[in-house]
């Protein structure tokens, strides 16, 4: 596997291109979809060894977490958008029982892949597995219970417009929840992660995934994305009410909760 994440013949913006950041590049709006998409094609296989090695096993109680605030009916449905390898809608299953319904969006037909195949190793049935875009959600208005995303929504070109149609596919009483890296709140901590994420993470990418450059970006990415109270206020912006947010680990990642009322 060959060591950058851009795809080959990268385009630059020109004066008239709408432009959005890539990490800490500016690149046109129409081509980040694009550099993500082979971002993450480039370290699928390898990419839940990698949460493991980055986070020291951490992320999969923030993940528990999640299900635990969501706290699932039996029987209902979730759509997990950014949801490739399966980690979200395993637990949701688990959790909800043999009569719930899961719908894995991704807009990465590799990562969906890696997750087809954990499930049938796992012997689990009663998924969809559909390859798509989070700001043009392929399902009916009001048809899901609960709409989740996990380390996924700041690799989204446009948020807010991605917020409003994960609303839109929503029942009324549904709920939303984000599990995504933020702001450090903890004195000290915030120097101690800088450091790592910057120094760390990409080697231990080149080593694992044989691609340091993908991880610099999802460091960068993290980054950019908006502090607890920001990213609230846009869900408030897109029409949840009764937004919450839950630190994880000193403020490193967040869970953020709205509803559709």
């Amino acid at each position: 596997m060959t060591d950058h994440a851009q795809a080959p013949n990268a385009t630059e913006p020109n004066a008239t291109d709408k432009v959005t950041h890539f990490g800490f590049e500016t690149v046109p709006e129409a081509d980040k979809a694009r550099r993500v998409r082979s971002v993450f094609d480039a370290v699928a296989k390898r990419y839940d060894i990698m949460n493991d090695l980055m986070s020291g096993g951490v992320h999969r109680l923030w993940k528990t977490a999640m299900i635990d605030w969501l706290n699932p009916a039996p029987g209902s449905h979730l759509l997990d958008v950014a949801g490739g390898t399966g980690d979200i809608a395993f637990r949701f299953q688990d959790r909800a029982g043999p009569k719930s319904r899961v719908t894995v969006l991704d807009i990465n037909a590799e990562m969906i892949l890696v997750g087809r195949d954990r499930a049938l190793d796992q012997g689990r049935f009663g998924l969809d597995w559909v390859v798509g875009d989070a700001e043009k959600l392929p399902l009916r208005d009001r048809s899901v219970d609960y709409v989740t995303i996990a380390f996924g929504i700041r690799n989204v070109t446009h948020i807010a417009e991605a917020l409003k149609d994960m609303r839109r596919v929503l029942k009324p009483g549904g709920r939303f929840l984000c599990l995504e890296f933020s702001k450090v709140v903890v004195p000290g901590l915030d120097k101690i992660y800088e450091e790592y994420s910057f120094r760390l993470i990409p080697q231990i990418g080149r080593m694992v995934a044989g691609n340091a450059d993908a991880y610099r970006y999802l460091v960068e990415s993290i980054r950019r994305f908006p502090d607890q109270e920001t990213f609230a206020g846009m869900l408030r912006d897109a029409g949840f009410e009764q937004v919450q947010v839950r630190n994880l680990t000193g403020g490193v990642a967040a869970l953020h909760s709205g509803w559709r009322l």
